[in-house]
């Protein structure tokens, strides 16, 4: 398995992101994107603790998609400011994702702003995510193929990224968008594939921007407990794969896995290392 670290650039122009990067589907790290935001100073710990920590938030942990009843369930939910605490406090494998925040707390859209390096923004729904030191997110693709650009806030997170075209070596589950790698404890003699595998990696840090193009798989490693902001860009494509990515993940793949629990886990895999061993001949 190979890694290329992703390039940094400041100052980057809308026609040169546009010609480099985004039609080339090659991702970028932006270390200005955020500089004019009141985000990116306002944003804190104790800024958020103070101005929301009453909002009542749902925690998932590294199991989030261990096969059974609690498949794609949150661990449990708590006071946000206790869960700040948290993360805050050393590690731990708590994240918080799948909470649409500022519908909650309408006033942290103001904020930030979409950016003008590029149109195509799906302004209704941005994203925050949390994550304590240890927390991950296992290699997958986002479910709606957008191209995501991730602002990091509040200390450092790892992404590793591989092109669509690596899918093959990556040990897909069929009827969902998720490897069943670990790229941080990668097992070359149950996963041979990876080793064929070329992607990119980086460290995010306060204040920069990471552009991933869509159908990118990605993995995220909260090397320091933080947050993010993610902000999607769409094309017709992309929303017409996405819908169909939905409808195959909440009614075959749900449905499947409180059907047969375990044993569709299992079914899978093993779908996924056929798949795999094919490109091995």
């Amino acid at each position: 398995m190979k890694l290329n670290e992703i390039e940094k650039i400041s100052g980057l122009t809308r026609r040169d992101f546009e010609e480099e990067y985004l039609k080339k589907n090659k991702p970028v790290v932006f270390t200005d994107l955020t500089k004019k935001w009141p985000a990116t100073e306002k944003w804190t710990f104790e800024w958020l603790k103070s101005n929301h920590g009453h909002l009542q938030v749902p925690v998932y942990d590294n199991d989030f998609r261990k096969p059974g009843k609690d498949y794609l369930t949150p661990k449990r939910s708590m006071p946000f400011a206790e869960y700040l605490d948290t993360i805050q406090g050393g590690p731990t494998d708590l994240r918080m994702f799948l909470y649409n925040i500022f519908k909650h707390a309408p006033e942290l859209i103001n904020d930030f702003s979409m950016p003008d390096i590029t149109d195509g923004w799906l302004k209704t729904f941005p994203m925050m995510f949390f994550g304590g030191q240890g927390a991950r997110v296992d290699l997958h693709y986002d479910l709606d193929c957008a191209a995501i650009f991730i602002s990091q806030f509040q200390r450092k997170k790892e992404v590793v990224l591989f092109a669509p075209d690596q899918g093959n070596y990556l040990y897909q589950h069929p009827f969902t968008v998720q490897s069943e790698v670990r790229i941080d404890q990668p097992d070359f003699q149950k996963h041979p594939a990876l080793n064929l595998a070329s992607g990119y990696r980086t460290v995010l840090e306060h204040g920069e921007t990471l552009f991933m193009p869509h159908l990118f798989w990605h993995y995220m490693n909260y090397t320091e407990g933080g947050f993010s902001l993610s902000l999607r860009r769409h094309s017709l494509y992309t929303r017409a794969r996405g819908a169909y990515n939905v409808a195959r993940h909440f009614v075959v793949d749900k449905g499947m896995n409180y059907a047969l629990g375990d044993k569709w886990g299992q079914i899978k895999a093993d779908m996924a290392q056929k798949r795999a061993q094919a490109v091995l001949v």
